[in-house]
């Protein structure tokens, strides 16, 4: 998928969030009782700036030249790193996911995601707006569990290329 098409795929992301707000800042208070008020006025919004912020960034990360003196030509190149592990704390867990998601995701990574055993609802749900946006299967992979065994898992998981 090109850099322009997962910029459009996190802001429709984004509208999604903005759409399912009151569900979402519910979801997040039954989860680890943050006011409602808090939630909804502050996380979701704050969310939904870093979902659309790193879709602006998503066909902007070039590469560039670096002058060296002699006759050669030096250059950076970005590319994904593949696939990142994300374990995301109980405190946060609207705003924690948003804000370790939207950048791999932007650059092209696919995401094995574990919320806090303490807190995943907001998590599955976002995992349903993932998939109504269009994100192809299995670039974002949402994996509810403890943290001794499937974070461990995933910490410790050799293929996984970032955690």
């Amino acid at each position: 998928m090109d850099a322009s098409a997962r910029g459009h795929l996190l802001n429709k992301l984004a509208s999604l969030i903005e759409r399912d707000a009151v569900e979402l800042a519910s979801l997040e208070t039954l989860d680890n009782g943050k006011p409602y008020k808090d939630a909804y006025l502050a996380d979701l919004p704050l969310s939904i700036a870093v979902y659309r912020y790193y879709a602006g960034w998503a066909d902007k990360n070039h590469g560039k030249t670096i002058p060296i003196g002699g006759d050669y030509f030096c250059y950076t190149r970005h590319e994904p790193v593949g696939v990142v592990g994300q374990i995301i704390p109980w405190n946060f867990p609207l705003l924690m996911q948003a804000w370790k998601l939207a950048p791999a995701l932007a650059m092209g990574n696919t995401v094995i995601l574990k919320p806090a055993e303490q807190t995943p609802l907001t998590a599955l749900y976002v995992a349903n707006l993932i998939k109504e946006a269009g994100f192809p299967p299995g670039v974002v992979n949402i994996v509810p569990g403890y943290g001794p065994t499937a974070g461990k898992a995933l910490a410790t998981h050799p293929k996984v290329d970032k955690g």
